[in-house]
């Protein structure tokens, strides 16, 4: 199903944007292993509405478990968590199932489910459904702790504001303490406060403003991942493209290597001590959908928010005419400011469930020398 992806660690997602709640089972994770409640709502809040320079929806979104979890602790069965939605204004969708937002969902699930979907605040294709990816993430984000893998994102570029890259040989444990608390997701203040006028300038004009979020995976042992469909590059792009919004998505020197000659993109190997590593990272930490053991480095493109409140041409689908809207409600003028967390849970997500299965081969090969 297109909710659900995983192959030890299995997520679905369920829910609609208006609808009584959101959630999410988690299956396969490990028993006896104690959640942070504090850490992972200090992460959800990251990704909470209400915020400067987002939508005025506020939700709490406090998560609920209702199986999976006893004081605290997985017990090995399938976890369940949801969120209730508490703040929805219906009124404002009524009128899209006859005529679609520009680049929205609207008109292929029209296609698709013949008027069967739910169209308020987007249904299940709502941004909203990233507060549960996130839950899952956030999760996986702990569990990954466990084996020396730490994950954090920043926005690197917003409309032509742009925030100094990640240096893909590694960042300080500072740098990435610093992104998870900082009241805006960038490295630099000056790179924030161009993003934040930017922003602010496409909001009081009726518009929205796309970004690139830029994530990186440090402590990833070389390893993980498998050859063909199952690699690290696809796994993690499968998760970070259920993020609404996201139109591209490139690892390492990404589509900048393809202008440069082998000689100058190819990493040399070294030896560090007993352990191989290469002297630069333009491969992102992955060779051959297999993590090398440098730090996974990727970057995601999110498209401006489609949900503006200027006039634009559609379609009248019962009439069959030309037709205006203007969209109401109330939407992030920059979707890439709330994503950064999303992007995050999307790569912990794909990481964790590769992990899993790196510890299933192991056990293989055992079996096999046995």
């Amino acid at each position: 199903m297109s909710s659900m992806i995983g192959n030890h660690i299995k997520i679905a997602i369920f829910g609609q944007s208006h609808a009584p709640a959101i959630g999410v089972t988690i299956d396969g994770l490990p028993a006896g292993f104690r959640i942070d409640s504090d850490e992972l709502a200090a992460f959800l809040a990251r990704r909470a509405p209400g915020q400067a320079f987002s939508t005025k929806r506020r939700e709490p979104d406090q998560p609920e478990f209702l199986c999976g979890v006893v004081d605290g602790v997985t017990c090995g069965a399938p976890l369940t968590a949801i969120i209730r939605n508490t703040n929805t204004r219906s009124r404002d969708y009524a009128n899209l199932i006859t005529h679609p937002r520009p680049g929205h969902a609207d008109y292929t699930a029209q296609v698709k489910y013949g008027g069967a979907q739910d169209v308020a605040g987007g249904g299940h294709f709502s941004g909203r459904l990233t507060a549960p990816l996130c839950i899952a993430g956030g999760i996986c984000l702990q569990l990954l702790a466990h084996f020396g893998v730490r994950i954090a994102a920043h926005l690197v570029q917003v409309g032509t504001a742009v925030d100094r890259g990640f240096d893909p040989m590694g960042e300080s444990e500072e740098t990435l303490d610093a992104l998870r608390n900082a009241p805006f997701p960038t490295i630099s203040p000056e790179a924030a406060a161009q993003m934040q006028a930017q922003i602010e300038e496409a909001r009081r004009s009726l518009d929205s403003v796309g970004g690139i979020v830029e994530c990186i995976a440090q402590g990833v042992p070389a390893g993980w991942g498998d050859p063909m469909f199952d690699g690290l590059e696809n796994r993690i792009a499968r998760v970070v493209f259920g993020i609404p919004a996201v139109k591209g998505l490139e690892f390492g020197s990404g589509f900048a290597g393809s202008a440069v000659t082998g000689s100058r993109n190819n990493d040399p190997y070294y030896m560090d001590g007993e352990t191989v590593r290469t002297r630069s990272n333009a491969h992102g930490g992955i060779l051959g959908g297999i993590s090398s053991g440098m730090p996974v480095v990727f970057r995601a493109a999110f498209k401006p928010t489609s949900s503006i409140a200027r006039v634009q041409q559609t379609v009248d689908l019962t009439t069959g005419q030309n037709a205006e809207l203007s969209v109401h409600g109330r939407h992030d003028p920059c979707v890439a400011v709330r994503a950064v967390p999303c992007v995050e849970a999307a790569a912990a997500i794909a990481l964790a469930d590769a992990a899993m299965d790196s510890r299933a081969d192991r056990m293989n090969q055992l079996d096999g020398i046995e």
